[in-house]
């Protein structure tokens, strides 16, 4: 049934005339008269009768009306539910990243997200990079955070490189400098990243370069771990600054490190299909955080 007859109906009812009710939907008294006439012949009863020179509907006319009120409700809600989905304003968004992005990264930005999107749901799912990758061909998730490098035969990658900084315990020797190297480093105890992440060979790559000796006492999987041992006293490490930052409530002090040690991550969905309006939306803010 055409929404457009039933809208034309409920105007008539509503203005109790085809003259003010032609006049509110912007078209001529003829069309609004073809409109219920058609409706009348699709229905094959009448709607309307004529008492005391007014037009009324009748009494299958007031059913009708209730029944065609109920419609188009749920069209106007079907309506604006399209719109929230088209733009970005409704649904649900499955995020799968790797620990450290997880606890540094994601919270303040999916709180952002929501916030800018009351009707959006948000679930984060945390797995290894190695996982999660592995997981996306599944379908169980939107967007995945991994730390690089990642299988990309079927995946679309948005890369971020970050420079890592060194973080020292509270009341560390060296806290007094502005930038630490090597060989101020070396002689000192260290927290390294455990050999699963591409930063410790990075490390020991700088340190080899200028004859500096690595001391690592402790060995830890994920960046908050390095940074908890770190603030407890356990030695220096070099982590991503997101994680560096996350943690400064633990009295972390943060300084810039020479030779660069950089520390990189992807943002990526399946290749053989677009991404979601709330996907992109949301890829589209990762870039402005880590790229702006």
């Amino acid at each position: 049934m055409d929404v457009k007859l039933l809208e034309a109906f409920r105007a008539v009812v509503d203005h109790r005339s085809v003259t003010a009710a032609a006049g509110a939907m912007g078209v001529t008294q003829p069309a609004v008269s073809t409109q219920i006439a058609r409706l009348e012949e699709t229905v094959g009863f009448p709607l309307f009768e004529r008492a005391n020179g007014r037009l009324k509907p009748t009494p299958e006319g007031v059913l009708f009306y209730a029944e065609a009120s109920r419609v188009l409700g749920e069209v106007d809600r079907l309506q604006a539910a399209t719109a929230q989905i088209r733009e970005g304003q409704s649904g649900r968004l499955v995020i799968a990243s790797h620990p450290s992005a997880a606890i540094s990264l994601l919270p303040n930005l999916v709180a952002q997200f929501l916030a800018e999107r009351p009707g959006v749901s948000v679930r984060l799912i945390s797995r290894h990079s190695d996982v999660v990758s592995q997981l996306l061909p599944t379908e169980s998730f939107d967007i995945g955070i991994a730390e690089l490098p990642i299988d990309e035969s079927q995946v679309e990658v948005r890369r971020y490189a970050m420079r890592c900084v060194a973080i020292l315990p509270p009341r560390h020797a060296l806290a007094s400098h502005k930038l630490l190297t090597p060989k101020l480093l070396g002689p000192h105890p260290m927290v390294m990243p455990a050999r699963s992440h591409q930063v410790p060979n990075r490390i020991r790559g700088v340190f080899s370069a200028v004859g500096a000796s690595i001391n690592a006492v402790v060995e830890a999987e994920f960046f908050a771990s390095l940074c908890g041992l770190v603030a407890a006293g356990a030695g220096w490490s070099i982590v991503d600054p997101l994680s560096a930052r996350s943690f400064e409530h633990l009295g972390l002090v943060t300084r810039p490190f020479e030779p660069a040690v950089t520390y990189e991550i992807g943002a990526f969905h399946r290749r053989d299909r677009e991404p979601s309006v709330l996907a992109t939306a949301f890829l589209d803010m990762l870039d402005d955080k880590l790229k702006g």
